[in-house]
């Protein structure tokens, strides 16, 4: 499969309908006493029925064979990818960066390379999030997985990698995200390499475009540059073996077909992914370091307004022009808890030790900021436009505690001298202005 053979289409959250066979959707109405081609019509919704139509997602799909048709489920295990709430654990005040994992010696499927970083909230009330790294050396064959407790958010770190959906397939590479419904079934496999990355696993409310506010009409993530699968099916009678997340635990069932046997769908809940290249920046052109809401790709929200349950935050390639002020993040304290990993390049923030493939964690109310490095640097450079260049971080933020897993306290991957970093923030004060 090339990306030349992938179509897309296009708008965030819009009522999209496509067919891989003329006149597969019916007209006029979503269940016909007999669809087109001895279909079978199925609902697949991730709101409640009587969510406001602004904020209800539902698709209707036309399949060779209804999901009902499977075998029964039986106990999977996946002792490396954890779901809230830990039993037994405590969240931490503790800043803490972690390396970057190396690759795995063992052939590794996408489900099978999960692991969970750190957690909140609780997936059986529906709040809170998951993160995870994954790697996969190798293709999911006959193989299909969903998740029941959450949407996923799969941010790619190394290698391309196809998915395969109920509703298309879709090609994804870093730099690019996507983003898959709660319940939809898919398969993840290597394109051109090993697969790196991380894995936001969203309990909450699903993951909408933040408001513009005074920004206005065009700013941030454009509705348009949203890309969903066109209808695509596989035809094929061979055993297949479906894995599902369910309240934290992992089963597995058998198949006599493919799942992927959507001829034709119509809706607004769907994969979909984003060329994070494609979002417009907004910026400080006078003075001082703007906060990092303003570069919200995707928010989940809260029961609270304004407190989200998860945003999505990015740190792209950017102009840096402000004047008389000191251009990197700021030191703070924050009512949200912070997870940071890196794309690629070098985050603004530090000066060394945050590698592409690394992370670091910073729960609510820890103060952190920039090293001792940049913090000199920031305080003495001349201020001229600036353009960085080959950068991509992100941020995962959250109004709840984020804990971190056993895996990840005790891992040799966690820089134990992380604060060592700030030691060489000496007192500078003389008494005089």
């Amino acid at each position: 499969m090339t990306v030349a053979a992938l179509q897309y289409l296009t708008g965030f959250g819009s009522e999209h309908e496509t067919e891989a066979l003329d006149g597969a959707l019916p007209k006029g109405q979503f269940s016909p006493q007999r669809c087109p081609y001895g279909l079978y019509a199925e609902q697949f919704s991730t709101t409640a029925f009587t969510a406001p139509r602004a904020h209800n997602r539902r698709s209707w799909t036309y399949r060779l064979r209804p999901s009902v048709v499977m075998g029964g489920f039986t106990p999977w295990s996946q002792s490396n990818w954890l779901t809230a709430p830990l039993q037994g654990g405590h969240p931490s005040p503790e800043p803490m960066r972690w390396s970057p994992p190396p690759a795995p010696e063992q052939p590794l499927t996408f489900i099978e390379g999960v692991t969970t970083v750190a957690v909140n909230g609780d997936a059986r009330s529906q709040c809170g999030l998951a993160i995870h790294l994954y790697q996969a050396n190798r293709g999911m064959g006959d193989s299909a997985f969903y998740n029941a407790d959450g949407e996923l958010l799969l941010l790619p770190e190394q290698g391309e990698l196809s998915l395969f959906t109920e509703f298309g397939r879709l090609q994804v590479a870093p730099g690019e995200i996507a983003v898959i419904p709660r319940g939809v079934k898919f398969k993840v496999d290597p394109v051109n390499g090993p697969l790196r990355g991380y894995l936001a696993e969203n309990y909450g409310a699903p993951l909408t475009l933040p408001e513009r506010g005074p920004v206005g009409a065009n700013g941030f993530a454009n509705e348009r540059d949203f890309l969903y699968p066109v209808a695509w099916f596989e035809d094929r009678k061979a055993p297949h073996q479906l894995f599902c997340k369910f309240a934290g635990g992992f089963h597995s069932a058998p198949l006599s077909h493919s799942p992927f046997d959507v001829v034709a769908w119509t809706g607004n809940s769907a994969p979909y992914k984003y060329e994070l290249s494609r979002f417009n920046v907004m910026g400080s052109v006078s003075f001082d370091h703007p906060d990092p809401s303003i570069f919200t790709v995707l928010t989940s929200p809260s029961d609270t307004a304004g407190w989200a349950n998860l945003d999505f935050v990015i740190f792209p390639p950017r102009w840096m022009v402000a004047e008389h002020t000191f251009r990197p993040p700021w030191f703070h304290r924050n009512v949200m808890s912070e997870f940071m990993g890196l794309i690629k390049g070098q985050y603004d923030a530090k000066a060394d030790g945050f590698l592409p493939g690394g992370m670091s964690l910073h729960n609510c109310m820890t103060p952190h900021g920039p090293d001792a490095a940049v913090h000199a640097q920031g305080s003495t450079t001349d201020l001229k436009p600036e353009r960085y260049r080959d950068t991509l971080a992100f941020m995962l933020e959250s109004r709840y505690l984020l804990e971190p897993t056993p895996h990840a306290l005790n891992s040799t991957l966690r820089q134990q001298d992380y604060a060592q970093c700030w030691q060489g923030l000496e007192s500078q004060f003389n008494g005089h202005r």
